[in-house]
């Protein structure tokens, strides 16, 4: 299993950050919607996707977020 920190490029220049555990590429690309889903009241337009770091889980695997 794999850490993934993916970057989402939402409308109006904004920018979000999902992390989420997968098995391979393929499936944390799959999770994206559903988690996007879940956030917003209204989906948003997701004008890209990017995955930006993977990491192989370890105990105290982790990402910091800059804001």
């Amino acid at each position: 299993m794999f850490l993934y920190k993916i970057e989402l490029q939402l409308p109006e220049g904004q920018q979000a950050h999902l992390i989420v555990l997968a098995a391979n590429d393929e499936k944390a690309f799959s999770y994206v919607e559903s988690h996007v889903q879940r956030h917003y009241l209204h989906m948003p337009e997701l004008q890209s996707i990017a995955i930006v770091e993977k990491k192989r889980t370890d105990p105290g695997s982790g990402y910091l977020i800059e804001g």
